[in-house]
């Protein structure tokens, strides 16, 4: 996403200084308003459920010491 569409940073860097969960909040919203068209991620409630949050934790889509 960041070199094909020229945004600063793809999706799941984006997510990760914001927190996953609330990433799924989102995800939920948006499922709740639009419908079964945009279901929230499966590996994203995984990660969530395992408490992976992003950055706040040290662990999600990516691991920081």
């Amino acid at each position: 996403m960041g070199l094909g569409y020229g945004h600063p940073m793809g999706p799941l860097c984006s997510t990760h200084p914001l927190g996953l969960n609330v990433r799924l909040a989102i995800a939920e919203y948006l499922q709740r308003a639009l419908g079964p068209c945009l279901p929230s991620p499966p590996l994203l409630r995984e990660k969530v459920a395992a408490g992976e949050l992003g950055r706040k934790t040290g662990r999600g889509f990516f691991t920081y010491s």
